[in-house]
């Protein structure tokens, strides 16, 4: 029998989903519950992504699965505090996160603030203390190809590992167009740097897509150590088109 190419297809976006759950009313069950997700029948995801107070109880609840814990710092605004950006990613490395995503201060970047927007990201870098680094440029609020290009290059030159779209907290969030501005910068880096699309990513359809284009971008098939998806509704879509029944009861909300 000929293997289907979307079934295998779903089983690479799945290897490359941070499962994610970033409510202001997320609490313990729902937090397990996602990380109880996060072992499919078509293998474990990259990462779970959940807010800084769930930190300890994902590292609890995913030792020995493979499955990365990752947090969010200067979330979802983008303050321009680089000390309290420091203290929250030294918090988080703490408690044991492997990953950190960090908002750059896009309103500064905009207005032209940039030496304020880059403090941040070195900061974060810094504080990470070699930990996955990857910094959401709100793309959506950016908008234009020059800004988008520039935020992402200093990214790059301030030590982030992935280049991430979104928040997922604005009105327009991943697009193909702002994935693709991403994946260019990260292309012409001298180092290895990834992209991590979030934010209205539900179909298998739509991963497809994404996948197609970091793999055209990025010269071959990318996997999580270059591209991740950051969702918590794509997995049952990626599980279906698989023939999979879902792991668990899917969480509310996240991406």
């Amino acid at each position: 029998m000929t293997p289907d190419p979307l079934a295998a297809i779903a089983a690479r976006a799945i290897a490359c989903l941070d499962l994610t759950s970033l409510n202001d009313d997320d609490d313990h069950d729902r937090i397990a519950s996602l990380c109880a997700r996060a072992v499919t029948p078509a293998g474990p995801v990259a990462a779970v992504c959940v807010h800084a107070a769930f930190v300890p109880l994902c590292r609890r609840a995913l030792e020995g699965s493979g499955v990365k814990t990752c947090t969010v710092v200067n979330f979802p605004h983008g303050r321009e505090d680089a000390d309290a950006v420091t203290a929250e990613t030294r918090r988080a490395v703490g408690d044991g996160a492997d990953e950190i995503d960090v908002v750059l201060p896009y309103q500064a970047w905009l207005s032209g603030r940039t030496a304020a927007a880059r403090a941040v990201l070195d900061a974060a870098r810094q504080a990470a203390d070699g930990r996955t680094l990857k910094v959401i440029l709100e793309t959506g609020r950016l908008l234009t190809a020059d800004a988008i290009g520039s935020a992402a290059e200093a990214a790059i030159a301030a030590g982030a590992d992935f280049l991430k779209t979104s928040t997922g907290k604005t009105p327009v969030s991943a697009t193909l167009e702002s994935a693709h501005l991403l994946l260019e910068a990260a292309a012409r880096s001298n180092r290895p740097v990834g992209v991590k699309v979030a934010g209205g990513v539900r179909t298998t359809a739509q991963a497809v897509a994404y996948l197609r284009l970091a793999d055209r971008v990025l010269g071959g098939a990318v996997g999580p150590d270059r591209f991740r998806f950051g969702a918590s509704g794509l997995l049952d879509a990626l599980l279906a088109s698989r023939g999979s029944a879902a792991a668990a009861p899917a969480s509310r909300g996240g991406y």
